[in-house]
């Protein structure tokens, strides 16, 4: 394994990701349509997974303005999905494409800042389901085809307050923690029987509409935008990182990030 792979250092060429198969969740706004966007820049054939279907044909539309690889659109409500909407995603993309070469899971709910004792039991199972239930049925059903590609990369978007619990992140602290833990259960189960890696990624703050809904009096302009924190999802998501799994990144520096170096007051959502 490489462990001196930083995927911040890495810059990617104009092709970097050209006959690439790569879904992302969450593709209708924020980081989600940042990462999707930028990876049909670089040449991949993007499946656009949301609940938004104006959102995701926006970004479609956005991507055949731009020239790239034609995307695909696959509406899921990942709050309201069941067995049946799975399957069939997973039987559409096999037989459109034969293969899929990354999976981003970035589609989330931040659900209520509030302590434990009087977090509401309704939103703190919803904001699980999406979160951690419903990352692990879609990462379930894609495996076959995920095991289909030479080089395949599955990443979920983590954040700081899955890495150190912090007072009053609720559900969506202790969700950041089981998709950590899902990905490093899931990079040992596939290591040495096919060539799928798994890796989280940390974007840290951003310009989002979660952020704002974490943070609604913080001025935003001062964030980065999600366009500016794409590269170092296309470096785990591409030949780049090929033979690195079961870590964990941020896409910023610790101070930048809000990580665990930096004051409470800058948490990631």
């Amino acid at each position: 394994m490489n462990t001196a792979f930083d995927p911040r250092r890495h810059t990617a060429v104009p092709d970097e990701l050209t006959g690439r198969v790569i879904a992302v969740t969450g593709a209708g706004g924020g980081i989600g349509r940042a990462v999707a966007l930028a990876c049909a820049t670089h040449k991949a054939q993007v499946i656009l997974i949301g609940r938004d279907v104006g959102k995701l044909e926006a970004v479609h539309a956005r991507i055949l303005a731009q020239g790239d690889p034609e995307a695909t659109i696959a509406p899921l409500d990942l709050e309201k999905a069941v067995a049946r909407d799975y399957d069939q995603l997973a039987d559409a993309l096999l037989e459109r494409y034969g293969r899929l070469d990354g999976l981003l899971h970035n589609a989330g709910l931040l659900g209520t800042l509030a302590p434990i004792e009087h977090y509401d039991v309704p939103t703190w199972c919803r904001v699980m389901h999406v979160n951690v239930t419903a990352a692990f049925a879609l990462t379930q059903v894609l495996i076959p085809a995920l095991k289909k590609s030479a080089d395949a990369s599955v990443l979920f978007t983590t954040s700081s307050v899955g890495r150190v619990g912090r007072a009053y992140w609720g559900a969506y602290a202790v969700s950041k923690f089981a998709v950590e833990g899902l990905a490093q259960v899931l990079s040992e189960e596939l290591e040495g029987i096919s060539h799928v890696r798994v890796n989280t990624l940390n974007p840290g703050r951003a310009r989002t509409a979660m952020r704002r809904q974490a943070y609604p009096a913080e001025d935003l302009e001062t964030l980065p935008l999600p366009e500016s924190l794409t590269a170092p999802y296309i470096a785990l998501l591409g030949p780049a990182s090929q033979g690195v799994s079961g870590r964990s990144f941020d896409a910023q520096s610790s101070a930048a990030a809000g990580g665990t170096g930096a004051s409470r007051a800058s948490s990631s959502p």
